[in-house]
């Protein structure tokens, strides 16, 4: 995957993500923003060798979850 296809990706997950931090959370934009990209799950999205870049919205928003709730993500182990 190239870098332009990859920004593509993340341009297209972020937003879906952060709106689903804003409702569940009820965290505003700027606190959901900031959670999604402060985590570890964003620095392995970003990486297209980790693959995290297929799992669904919903998949990864519950990874994030986890992440948030208890400090420790489990990937799924089709990656």
């Amino acid at each position: 995957m190239t870098s332009q296809e990859m920004t593509a990706v993340l341009m297209l997950l972020t937003p879906q993500i952060i709106l689903m931090l804003s409702e569940r959370r009820k965290a505003d934009y700027k606190e959901a923003t900031r959670l999604l990209y402060t985590s570890k799950l964003y620095s392995k999205l970003e990486n297209a060798k980790t693959g995290l870049w297929h799992l669904s919205v919903e998949t990864l928003y519950s990874l994030l979850d986890e992440e948030l709730t208890t400090g420790k993500i489990v990937y799924p182990e089709e990656q």
